[in-house]
Order: structure tokens, then sequence, then C-alpha cells
């Protein structure tokens, strides 16, 4: 039985950003970004300071705004009235918390595949396993900012905790393990947690039709 189709943007294209993990780079989307795309979503990929093929080196990106700018970057330029669904994986959901602060408005759904959710109490560094690495191909060597991250006050629940929220479990994963992901819901306010029962880590290549599929029907829900 071939597997259902990845759902058509329902009214006019939706705009997805999805966000890279430490050490990758918007490469690692190649598939995702195939399948939603022809389903009629427009979608972004974005490197991150000194990540992919951005050529800053890590020394020019010392705190974590300075590695989430191109992404903030995007939001800032979405034209007024326009909002956008953010995806971020392992890492990236750092990112994509620290862009719903800065622009809650802008931003339809903030989704979390396999990605650490920091919530509106502790440090934004909380959610950071101390022995937490990735070694896959094409990786650069990145940081994880916890100093610049204890430095600054937890997200707010005006701004980070109002956006609507939406958790990827992905249950085979052996980087942030499943009980792990549902300790981090359980703190936060989700609206919506799926679960994709064969994703490793790295979703966007072992399961991306599934993960594509979950990705267009939040933007169809949410934006």
């Amino acid at each position: 039985m071939s597997a259902p189709a990845v759902a058509t943007a329902a009214e006019g294209p939706t705009r997805i950003i999805l966000v890279h993990g430490t050490g990758h780079g918007g490469w690692c989307w190649y598939r995702v970004t195939l399948l939603l795309c022809a389903a009629g979503h427009r979608v972004d990929a974005p490197d991150l300071a000194a990540s992919g093929v951005d050529p800053r080196p890590l020394r020019d990106a010392p705190t974590f705004e300075d590695y989430t700018r191109p992404l903030l970057g995007l939001l800032r330029g979405l034209p007024d009235g326009e909002r956008a669904v953010l995806v971020g994986h392992s890492y990236g959901g750092l990112s994509v918390a620290l862009a719903a602060e800065m622009f809650p408005e802008k931003v339809a759904a903030a989704v979390f595949v396999a990605a650490f959710l920091p919530d509106c109490t502790n440090p934004r560094s909380h959610p950071i396993e101390k022995d937490y690495t990735l070694s896959q191909s094409l990786v650069r060597v990145s940081s994880l900012y916890v100093a610049d991250l204890q430095s600054q006050p937890p997200f707010s629940e005006a701004r980070y905790g109002a956006v609507s929220k939406v958790y990827m479990v992905c249950k085979q994963d052996q980087i942030i393990p499943e009980a792990y992901q549902r300790t981090m819901i359980a703190g936060c306010l989700v609206a919506d947690v799926r679960e994709i029962g064969n994703a490793d880590h790295m979703a966007m290549f072992s399961t991306p039709a599934e993960l594509a599929r979950h990705l267009a029907d939040v933007a169809n829900t949410y934006a």
C-alpha cells in the first residue's frame, strides 16, 4: 500500500521555515522540502550562522542570537500580516523558541521535531543534556551556547508562551530519547503531540514522507 500523499496547502501557499540542529545546515531538510514544495507550500530552510554553507567562522557568531540571526532575519522580513510555521529539529528547537519570543505575531505555530523544548520558568539552557552529541556527515564545529543561554532570562509567557506549539515525538531517537522528549512536553504547554513510530533522531532522513505529512497538516491547521 502506498503512503498517503502530503496534504496540499489548504488556502494558498503556507510558509514553512525548517530550522536545523547544531552542526548541520539547511541541507538536511532537502527531502522534506521537496515533498512540501510539491504539495504547494512555500519552504525556507536557512543555514544558521557558521552552519551549513554559511561562510562565517564560529567566532563570528559569539552569542546564541548571532547564531540564530538568519532565522530572525527571515521572520523580520515577512510582509505585515503573514505568519510562518516554524519547525525546529534537535537544538533548532531553541532557535525556534527565540524566534517566537522575538516575533510571536509572525509565528503561526512552533513545531519541535525531537527537539529541545524550553519552558517559561527555567533558564533557557535548561533542556540541553550534558551528553548531547551528534556525529553525522557534513557537520561543522558548533557551540551549544550554554553560558550565553544561562545568562538570559526564561522565555516569557506573554510572547513565546503564547505561540501554539506542536511536538513530534520520534520514538526511536537514541540522541534525545523518547522519555526525555516527553519530560519536556510535560513541562510546557503543548497544543498538539504527534508520534512518528519509526523515526530516529534524524526523522528527515529516516521518515521524510511521514514527517512531511505531519508538517503539511500542521501548516493547514494553524497557519
